[in-house]
């Protein structure tokens, strides 16, 4: 049985979210000390987190980079702001999606179920390969011989696709399709944000012009990329 940790300060939100994921069979936790955040969500061993920004202490982004400090769980963000000016910011401190109030507990459901299903599928392999470069799918770290990158699960599951499709272009609609239910309930900045992120941490080992930009298309991992 999956474990959902909810950092919310709104105890009818919280009543409605736990009664909707109870009824899927998911056990729910919630913060108790609100300046130990990240420490209860360590503690817990929860298999996702559902962050609103506006909290009681530390806003939602401060406490996302501390839980990425120690740990790559999956994150969606559910939120009142405005999600385009504030998807950019959420996902760049760590966070895997989205989600803006009001939402429908449908929609919230089949994100946490997408992004659990996904974060769940390993392949054949613990590790794929590409080009002399070595992603572990179950911890999300690509290492090669410049050092190890740390990727979070959204940004390790699309690269896996980008592997598996190593110099082929996967276009936009496929990424979507497989990481987010065909993108029903995504809003596409958060593709293109983890993709950036991708990118970034991709060039701190070496690997910047690995991953192009087909314009109009999609993205496409190359072998020949010194």
């Amino acid at each position: 049985m999956a474990s959902i940790f909810i950092v919310e300060d709104n105890q009818a939100i919280i009543s409605e979210i736990k009664t909707e994921l109870s009824k899927w069979q998911y056990q729910v936790k919630t913060v108790t000390d609100w300046q130990n955040v990240a420490g209860e969500i360590q503690e817990s061993g929860a298999d996702l987190v559902l962050f609103d920004i506006t909290l009681p202490s530390f806003d939602g982004f401060y406490w996302i980079q501390e839980v990425r400090k120690q740990s790559q769980v999956p994150i969606i963000v559910i939120s009142a702001a405005d999600i385009d000016s504030n998807v950019m910011h959420a996902v760049a401190a760590g966070a895997d999606d989205y989600l803006m109030k009001p939402f429908s507990m449908t929609v919230l459901v089949a994100k946490v179920q997408a992004l659990l299903r996904r974060n769940q599928q390993t392949g054949d392999s613990d590790q794929l390969e590409w080009a002399g470069n070595r992603l572990n799918v179950l911890t999300n770290e690509l290492t090669n011989d410049r050092g190890t990158a740390q990727l979070t699960p959204t940004e390790g599951a699309m690269l896996a696709v980008l592997i598996h499709n190593c110099d082929r272009t996967v276009s936009k609609e496929k990424l979507l399709e497989w990481l987010w239910q065909g993108g029903k309930y995504l809003n596409e900045n958060t593709l293109n944000v983890n993709i950036s992120r991708l990118r970034a941490k991709l060039d701190t080992i070496g690997l910047k012009a690995a991953l192009r930009t087909e314009r109009g298309v999609g993205y496409r991992l190359v072998t020949d990329y010194d």
